[in-house]
């Protein structure tokens, strides 16, 4: 069976995990692999801050914290995106507000942000699907335009960029996942990027239970207090030697999953030429981080049919999010602006194909020439 993900796992994972424990002597937050993880993401991004945390949903609690997000407030985002997206907001008592994403990329479509804006917008939140960029230019007009705070969701951007600016560094606040089905894993995981440097010292505050013991431990202040509402959002250091690892190797790894994609993308385009599925777009001005490599069939059913066929071949295919706004959660807590022409069809239609760190290109062929099969039938 060739699976749809395995974990990235570079080799020196355990020789950092066992330097964290056995020589630093520090295995809870904030230790010297955080340090180097933080680091590592504030040179690569550009960011004025980066800080770990222990996971993607973490980051933006995080984020809506820093926003002020109120009860009552409303949140633009897409419907086509994962529970976390709505759930750091509705924490905070706040609705979030659906509008209907685009199709060639199954990001939030940018033309329909502005018609949902009413006087209790607070935030939006784009979403980069697969690691490709929203139309940033676009919502960051309309939230200066509106006085509306900007939070990325780059859960799947590491090290991808719109116009050579790093995902995650164009809005306020830009949330990363290294979960480990992610392109960079520490099991559970995440990272907070803030481009402002004057809502660092409260993010710290924030992330350190409300305290001001980041602070203490750089010698400014000679104790630590309460001093807002906050909670542990630290990862341990071991996790975070883990994740050193891979950063250490971020080239490799980004190498080796764009052969895998682009070889995909080489493969099934002859199928795509012939209008039989749609593969990936990437436009013009974006890079993207081969996290993940989709096609979309005809509908649901062929798609149903199309995953079953390579399960009966020894591959694992998957479909991805159901939308929100059709969950009970998401009727319960959010709403639906405008009319949902591409959110729920498209969604029906898209599957994602197995990719990962060390896929082989023997496999990658297989599973290309089992989908060709398929169509050819």
């Amino acid at each position: 069976m060739i699976g749809f993900n395995v974990p990235p796992y570079i080799g020196t994972e355990m020789k950092y995990i066992e330097e964290a424990v056995a020589k630093n002597h520090k295995i809870c937050g904030d230790g010297p692999f955080t340090k180097r993880c933080n680091a590592w993401l504030e040179k690569k991004t550009g960011t004025a801050k980066a800080l770990l945390t222990t996971s993607c949903t973490h980051a933006t609690e995080m984020a809506a914290l820093l926003a002020d997000i109120k009860e009552g407030d409303e949140i633009i985002m897409p419907s086509y995106t994962f529970v976390s997206t709505a759930d750091a907001f509705v924490l905070r008592g706040a609705v979030p507000v659906f509008v209907d994403i685009r199709p060639d990329t199954m990001n939030i479509d940018e033309t329909k942000i502005e018609e949902a804006i009413t006087e209790k917008t607070k935030a939006i939140v784009p979403v980069h699907y697969a690691g490709v960029s929203c139309e940033m230019d676009k919502i960051m007009e309309l939230a200066e335009k509106y006085h509306l705070t900007v939070i990325e969701d780059a859960a799947q951007g590491i090290m991808s960029t719109y116009k050579g600016r790093a995902l995650g560094t164009i809005g306020d606040y830009g949330c990363f996942s290294f979960h480990e089905t992610k392109n960079y894993s520490m099991g559970e995981g995440g990272a907070l990027l803030i481009r402002d440097p004057k809502n660092v010292e409260r993010a710290e505050i924030i992330r350190e239970k409300g305290t001001n013991r980041a602070k203490f431990f750089r010698g400014q202040i000679d104790k630590y207090t309460w001093v807002d509402a906050g909670s542990s959002y630290l990862p341990g250091d071991m996790n975070a030697a883990y994740l050193m690892a891979q950063l250490d190797a971020a080239d490799v790894i980004f190498e080796d999953r764009m052969r895998s994609w682009n070889l995909y993308k080489e493969l099934l385009t002859p199928l795509a030429e012939e209008e039989k599925v749609e593969l990936p777009h990437i436009p013009e001005g974006c890079t993207h981080n081969a996290h993940m490599f989709y096609m979309k069939a005809k509908n649901l059913e062929e798609r149903t049919k199309l995953i079953d066929y390579l399960k009966e071949n020894g591959v694992q295919a998957v479909f991805h999010y159901i939308p929100l706004h059709t969950a009970p959660a998401g009727q319960r807590f959010g709403r639906f602006h405008g009319e949902d022409v591409y959110t729920t069809k498209e969604s029906e239609r898209l599957m994602r194909l197995p990719m990962y760190y060390g896929l082989k290109e023997e496999e990658v062929r297989y599973v290309a020439s089992k989908i060709i099969e398929f169509y050819s039938r």
